[in-house]
């Protein structure tokens, strides 16, 4: 078999991993590259490989640095299956076609532009209908039921606890007479993250792809980041400020409303109004209603003490579509917490709600996931005193706080601790999606346990094993 790294190679986005074995080309992954905008643009618009090459590709969770480039695969000439698990199936219907509104979006303002200098106008990365041809190509599989794939290839997903449907890709193949197992993990949760389960420990495996992103990291544990939590509000609160999280809309936008539900409900918290402001979030906030099977017991038992019907309901949540609606929060006095996308402050919402607020001393930023080099919430957790926000200068006095006990990434620790319980007979280890400095670090810890190879793939990188 012959392994290719293409995007997520010492750097945390564009997932994107080709196998080849027993001839046929299996793609795990087809995310967008998220960065500098020349280079991603540069990077997202020329694939590796030609697409109608590509038999089948198999996708381990919605998120758009791993999914976001598949409408532009399909463009290109794929037109095989894409294989995931029903909740990703259902996540991606909204999220590519999100993604898809976002990109025309940028070109129709970029060629704005364009047109006043005379130059010719650009298309977009892909449109909503690419985006809606491509989810005819998803075909859903449960956890832990095996898939005949291609000649000599097995799949079976298993529960990786990252986001709704998030999946451990398991491919058994059958080669010149060996077996072997090959595991990608995708993005691997964290074992007592809020609502979801905890990550699986699959059986009997021999190569391993594994992610890196805080894998020379720790987070806090989960009783500190709801203490943290409750500090913060309490105290921009009381000073009659707004806490002001951009958060990625599936998942962890969930998990902070679920978190404040239950500091509401336990009364640590005052009532004040929550504001859920993306039409993303919310039609994701949806799509997790329909999937309670994916609960854990601890939700599962929340909802039961409580009789609430959904983790993500209670009294004083509000959640926003309308543009007008939107804006009106920007006008409210008192305290009030608005979460709202992108998480990483480069596009959306959230860029408005920042525009208004990052320059009032009583407000706060809270900061709860993983911030890319180069955007502004990588500036903001810099705490930079003068932020860039739709091309015009911002003094910062707002108080910026970073909890990243509410990624839904395993920190270090326990992606040793997962992958020791996993390591019966691992012979390969490539580690990936991450920092260079976090990828090397989680492999010089695997290393240390014994692993015989244990690599970190440049982009382009070709192995045969």
């Amino acid at each position: 078999m012959k392994l290719e790294f293409h995007g997520a190679a010492r750097t945390v986005t564009g997932s994107m991993h080709l196998l080849t074995v027993n001839g046929a080309r299996i793609l795990m992954e087809c995310g967008l590259y998220q960065g500098r905008r020349a280079e991603s643009t540069a990077r997202n618009r020329e694939l590796p490989f030609d697409a109608s090459e590509i038999d089948i590709v198999v996708l381990s969770h919605a998120h758009i640095d791993h999914s976001g480039n598949i409408p532009s695969l399909v463009k290109h000439g794929f037109n095989g299956n894409i294989f995931v698990t029903p909740g990703t199936r259902d996540l991606a219907s909204i999220m590519l076609r999100d993604s898809a509104y976002i990109q025309e979006a940028d070109a129709q303002y970029l060629n704005k532009k364009r047109r006043k200098k005379g130059l010719p106008p650009i298309e977009p990365l892909y449109t909503g209908e690419d985006a809606a041809r491509s989810l005819e190509h998803f075909v859903s599989i449960n956890y832990g039921r095996a898939f005949f794939l291609a000649p000599g290839v097995t799949l079976t997903f298993y529960d990786a606890g990252h986001i709704l449907g998030s999946a451990m890709v398991a491919l058994d193949v059958e080669e010149d007479g060996q077996r072997r197992r090959l595991l990608f993990t995708g993005d691997l949760g964290r074992p007592d993250a809020p609502l979801l389960r905890d990550p699986v420990i699959p059986p009997d495996v021999d190569i391993l792809i594994t992610e890196s992103t805080y894998g020379n990291r720790l987070h806090e544990a989960t009783e500190e980041r709801m203490n943290r939590l409750r500090d913060i509000v309490n105290e921009v609160c009381g000073r009659g400020g707004k806490v002001v999280i951009p958060a990625f809309s599936v998942g962890r936008t969930q998990g902070v409303v679920y978190a404040l539900h239950q500091l509401i409900d336990s009364k640590q918290i005052p009532p004040l109004p929550v504001f859920v402001d993306s039409p993303l979030s919310v039609n994701a906030t949806e799509v997790f209603l329909l999937h309670p099977e994916c609960y854990d017991k601890e939700t599962l038992s929340f909802l039961t003490d409580t009789k609430s019907r959904s983790p993500f309901s209670f009294e004083s949540i509000r959640y926003v579509r309308e543009v007008a609606q939107s804006k009106a929060i920007n006008t409210m006095e008192g305290p009030a917490i608005i979460l709202s996308a992108s998480g990483m402050c480069e596009t959306g919402r959230i860029l408005h709600h920042l525009k208004h607020n990052v320059g009032d001393q009583r407000n706060a930023v809270l900061i709860v996931g993983w911030q890319a080099p180069h955007t502004l919430g990588r500036r903001l957790v810099e705490k930079e005193k003068e932020v860039r926000i739709f091309g015009e200068v911002y003094k910062r006095r707002a108080d910026v706080h970073v909890l990243n006990g509410f990624s839904a990434h395993a920190d270090r620790d326990e992606l040793l601790d997962w992958f020791d319980r996993t390591n019966d007979h691992i012979e390969h280890v490539f580690v990936v999606h991450g920092d260079e400095e976090a990828s090397l670090a989680l492999a010089e810890a695997l290393t240390g346990r014994g692993v015989p190879n244990v690599l970190v793939p440049e982009r382009g990188q070709q192995v045969e094993i």
